[in-house]
């Protein structure tokens, strides 16, 4: 276990080197700069490259790298360069809606797939396991920002039962805050619900056509009972295996979702300083988020191989 973790912790640490350098390489080549943002139009060349100087984007990519990298290892992620606010600031602010906007969505994906497939996995032999297979196909054919125009129009302007817009802050109450982020988290999770259901529709099949199952059944316990001692395993293992890919997902709706509610988060926030050229904070999102995608899948394996042992040893 202990080596296997090392290992791992190997694989993340170079993974996020990596990410780093393709991530500046990348934001480097976008057309446009911020000098020519902060100073408008009719700017001269010189004052462009002046203010290029001020802002240190007149040196060369590996000393520019190496200054991000040290930043961001030591948190001191400087200031915005059109804004002129710290950088660490404006993501922290960002980050408190983004984060607990995708931790719900997580909730609610995950429940959505545990009712859809559970109910479509016992019924599947029957009329009710072929409309539940239907509703979860339509579901994942909807896109996050379709699902969010439909919430928005059903349950925020028809029935007004909960916010459409804006983000109340979490110094404003709890349960105001989590109310803005109910209708977005929803179109969020519809899809990846629906898709997780096939999977856990999947190994219920697989789990009562088992042998285990019916002997199970046969030494007296219950379907019920059998299905939680012989079969949660096999269900768990199913969702831990596509769990990584719903999380990257996620993230990448949430970028979208955050717009069409006017949430002031890490997406909306990134759609703004790609406008305004703001490479520094294009570039540390772009890395928070590829972090947070690495750790979550470095967990996600971790608990994989928790469940199931036996992957230790093809570790």
């Amino acid at each position: 276990m202990i080596r296997y973790l090392c290992h791992r912790l190997v694989y993340l640490t170079v993974s996020l080197v990596i990410a780093s350098c393709i991530i500046f390489a990348l934001i480097d080549i976008l057309p446009g700069s911020p000098a020519e943002v902060i100073l408008g139009t009719q700017a001269t060349k010189s004052s462009v490259a002046v203010l290029n100087r001020h802002l240190g984007l007149d040196s060369s990519l590996y000393s520019q790298y190496l200054h991000w990298i040290s930043g961001l290892t030591t948190l001191h992620l400087g200031n915005s360069y059109i804004s002129g606010q710290p950088i660490a600031g404006e993501i922290a602010s960002a980050a408190e809606v983004t984060f607990p906007l995708i931790g719900l969505a997580i909730l609610l994906s995950l429940l959505i797939a545990t009712i859809l497939g559970v109910t479509g996995g016992i019924s599947y032999r029957r009329k009710l396991g072929t409309i539940i297979l239907g509703i979860s196909q339509i579901g994942i054919s909807f896109p996050s920002f379709v699902a969010a125009m439909l919430l928005i129009i059903i349950v925020g302007v028809k029935f007004q039962l909960l916010p459409t817009t804006g983000f109340s802050g979490w110094s404003q109450g709890i349960v105001g805050s989590l109310k803005s982020l109910v209708l977005p988290a929803l179109a969020l999770s519809i899809a990846e619900g629906c898709f997780l259901s096939r999977y856990i529709r999947s190994a219920l099949i697989d789990v009562l056509n088992s042998n285990y199952y019916r002997t199970a059944l046969a030494k007296g316990l219950t379907p019920v009972k059998a299905l939680w001692r012989h079969g949660r395993r096999n269900i768990a293992v199913e969702v831990l295996t596509v769990s990584g890919m719903q999380i990257i997902a996620l993230i990448v709706g949430a970028v979208i979702v955050e717009s069409v509610f006017s949430l002031p988060g890490l997406g909306t926030l990134l759609i703004t300083s790609i406008g305004n050229r703001d490479l520094s904070v294009i570039r540390d999102i772009c890395f928070i988020l590829s972090g947070f995608v690495l750790v979550m899948n470095l967990i996600v394996d971790i608990a994989y191989h928790i469940i199931d042992p036996r992957a230790f040893n093809d570790a």
